[in-house]
């Protein structure tokens, strides 16, 4: 007599599930746990800047003085948007496939929890503030911050480094970051191996223990959200290298995330069952922005290619 077939035995037998989801849709950005937030009350952020400051002069005895020139001021307005989604989950699919150790309801909601903390780094970078996305560091980098690159970009090196290094005047020349895509960084450990004898383990320690390189003592954080396709002249694989300060608390250097004060955080609201359809829905929204207080506290060196 033959043997059961490994086909009819799998009909009576059950696969082994693995109790919670693999993440599978991961961007490095190693930086958004030392970002400081900010809780504000209002529509928006509202903060000044100097402009031109008065006037002052050198003058003999009894002299008249001329100097009256009155200091200047921008007013800089930093607004919160929206990040949302709705979690659905249908009742029959809730009570009768979370078992196993997979919640149905909890996994959309952490998806959905997920996906605005991704967007808000996205924007982060990239948001140009228009439509209701807050405007990133990108865009908010001033022209007198900016490096000038070559026609057709510049491959990375010291003097770009040491150059973003100069251009950060906030907190008397401190300098917290330096933020780049990978493929920079690697460009970097190049640099460092180039130099014969040199090793790779100057870093800084974050608060969770973990570690980034280093370069001059300020932290070397990767970001995937910096796109690596950008058009310097002939060149379309162009990106960006940033440097900065982050604010203390004291709304005065860098920049800080935004948040409402009085609903910080990604919150979680339970809407109730749709009216249609068997469905409960769960609305996952963040009240989110950016400002950035000091603008001599981010500098951008772009068109940097490989």
């Amino acid at each position: 007599m033959a043997s059961v077939t490994l086909v009819e035995s799998a009909k009576l037998a059950l696969n082994q599930l693995i109790a919670g989801v693999i993440e599978n849709v991961i961007t490095v950005d190693q930086m958004f746990e030392v970002i400081p937030f900010d809780g504000i009350d209002g529509n928006a952020l509202q903060y000044s800047r100097e402009a031109v400051l008065g006037d002052v002069e050198t003058s003999a005895v009894d002299a008249t003085i001329t100097a009256t020139a009155a200091a200047t001021f921008t007013s800089v307005t930093s607004s919160l948007t929206t990040i949302i989604g709705n979690a659905e989950v249908n009742g029959l699919i809730q009570a009768t496939r979370s078992g196993s150790g997979n919640d149905q309801t909890a996994i959309q909601i952490a998806s959905k929890a997920k996906s605005a903390g991704r967007k808000w780094r996205e924007l982060f970078i990239t948001g140009d503030g228009t439509g209701d996305d807050f405007t990133g560091i990108s865009a908010l980098c001033a022209a007198g911050q900016t490096i000038t690159p070559s026609t057709n970009g510049d491959a990375l090196t010291f003097d770009i480094l040491d150059n973003l290094i100069d251009l950060i005047l906030d907190k008397d020349g401190q300098v917290d970051y330096f933020l780049m895509a990978g493929r920079t960084r690697r460009a970097y450990f190049a640099l460092l191996r180039a130099l014969g004898g040199a090793g790779i383990g100057e870093v800084v320690t974050l608060p969770s223990g973990a570690e980034v390189a280093a370069y001059r003592g300020v932290g070397v954080f990767r970001n995937e959200n910096i796109p690596i396709n950008q058009t310097q002249g002939s060149s379309n694989d162009a990106t960006e290298v940033f440097a900065g300060t982050l604010d203390d608390g004291s709304r005065q250097h860098g920049f800080a995330g935004l948040t409402a004060q009085n609903a910080a955080g990604i919150m979680v609201e339970d809407v109730g069952i749709a009216e249609a359809k068997d469905n409960r829905i769960w609305r996952v929204k963040w009240y989110s922005g950016l400002a950035l207080f000091s603008e001599l506290g981010l500098a951008c060196a772009p068109g940097i290619i490989p």
